[in-house]
Parts: structure tokens; sequence; C-alpha cells
């Protein structure tokens, strides 16, 4: 709660800064606001946490649900010129990345709770995983004016876990427990085996954003971005998951111009 009280805190600033911004005119204005641009946006991502290169152990998506990822954001660019060709831009976002899906695996190695204490193993069977995660993220961007009517940007974004989730369970199969030729343990009917992975979440991501805007309007605009993460979603030392898994999502979405 006291997170998204800040953030509207955040963007009521933001906003009523950008308001006044535009009442003042171009000789009034400091230096470094000439050519400057505050933008606040709202959007939401379709995407998942993907392993690269693909795991053999994975044989089959039987289900995928994007969920409801939402984001805003509120950011700065500054017009290099006064041509407005180039810019670099910079702001803040708070977004939702999450997905559900269920997975047909075979000797998957995992760890799960059974009895009421965690048992590791070579699973086979059928996999159910909700991600549903939350970050402060910071995009580094260059901006490049195409027509006057659509730009396009790319470049870096550095993101913080405020709110994490990465949990599911298996079921309609068995574990082979300390391997594959390990004491056969069997998940069926109502019988599931939980795990729970969020506290093994690396708290700082960063990766490559590339998107373009298009101008509906002087103020009003739509985007669509892809985001793609270059660190694997895990801390370092963990080993439930024996492969890296990274955050690949299109941001879509709406924006104001101050």
């Amino acid at each position: 709660m006291r997170v998204k009280q800040s953030i509207i805190s955040l963007f009521v600033i933001f906003c009523f800064f950008g308001a006044n911004a535009q009442e003042i005119s171009s000789d009034e204005k400091p230096t470094f606001f000439q050519n400057t641009e505050f933008q606040i946006r709202a959007g939401f991502s379709i995407g998942g946490s993907a392993p690269i290169p693909f795991p053999e152990g994975i044989t089959k998506i039987e289900g995928y649900n994007p969920t409801l990822a939402l984001g805003l954001e509120a950011n700065i660019t500054k017009w290099l010129d006064n041509n407005r060709k180039w810019a670099i831009r910079t702001g803040l976002r708070v977004e939702g990345k999450g997905m559900k899906t269920e997975a047909q695996v075979t000797d998957y190695y995992t760890e799960v709770i059974y009895g009421g204490q965690k048992i590791a193993g070579n699973f086979t069977g059928m996999v159910q995983t909700t991600v549903k995660n939350s970050y402060f993220t910071i995009p580094v961007l260059a901006v490049y004016d195409i027509t006057g009517k659509w730009n396009l940007y790319g470049g870096l974004y550095f993101s913080a876990l405020i709110e994490k989730n990465f949990s599911g369970y298996v079921y309609d199969g068995y574990l082979r427990e300390g391997g594959a030729t390990g004491a056969k343990i069997i998940f069926e009917d109502d019988n599931k085996g939980p795990y729970d992975f969020s506290d093994d979440l690396r708290v700082f991501q960063w990766g490559v954003m590339a998107g373009g805007e298009w101008s509906l309007q002087q103020h009003l605009l739509l985007f669509s971005e892809l985001t793609w993460g270059l660190n694997d979603l895990f801390k370092k030392d963990f080993e439930s998951v024996t492969f890296s898994m990274y955050s690949i999502y299109l941001n879509i979405g709406f924006g104001y111009r101050f």
C-alpha cells in the first residue's frame, strides 16, 4: 500500500510540474528545460519469463495466460538541437510483469513441498507456474524523430523488484527423488506438489528496450515497445531451476505529452 501511495504522489507532483511548465514561455525557461518534454504513460505488458535456450525437459506448453500486467511511467525527453531530431530520455516507471503457464515436462529437475518437507528430483508430468512481479524501472534511451508524428527510441533499462511471486505446483505425474533413478513419488488426482521460488528472484534486473510512439495530436500519443532482460530472473546461486530465464515483454499503451 505504501508503494502505491508513493506512486500516486509521484505522478501528482509530475503532472503539476508539467502543467505549470507549459505556461512558461521558452524565453523564461532555464536553458536545460528548453527543448524539453514531459510525458506520463499508462500501458500493459504481454509476455513472460522464458528459458533461453529452451530446455529439452519442457516437451509441450499446454496453456499460457499473460495476465493483467499494468504499468505507469513519468519521463523527461531532452531534445539535443533545435531541429528536434535526436533526444535523450529517462524517467521512472512502475510496472507489473507476469504470466500463468501449464507445461508438460519430462525428467524436469525441480524442488517441491511433499509431506511438509522440501524434496528435489526429476519430475515427469504437468507443471503449473504463476509469475506476478512488480518493478521500479528507470529507462535510459535515445530518441529519433522520423516524421514529426513518429518517434523511434531504444536503449537500456534498469529495474528493482518491489513485489514478487514465482510459484506453482506439479501434478499428474511422478517425481524421482534425488535424480533419474531415485524413489518414485506419484502426484495424481488432487495430490499436488507446490513450490514457491519467490525469495530466489533477483532484486535487480537490466536489459534492452526498443519501441516507437505515434502522436495522435499535440498532447496524446500511442506507443509500443519490446523489453528484453539480459540477466537471469533468479539469483546466481539458485539451483532448483537448472536453466536461465529472461523477462521478455511487449508493452502497449498511451501517453500524454506536456
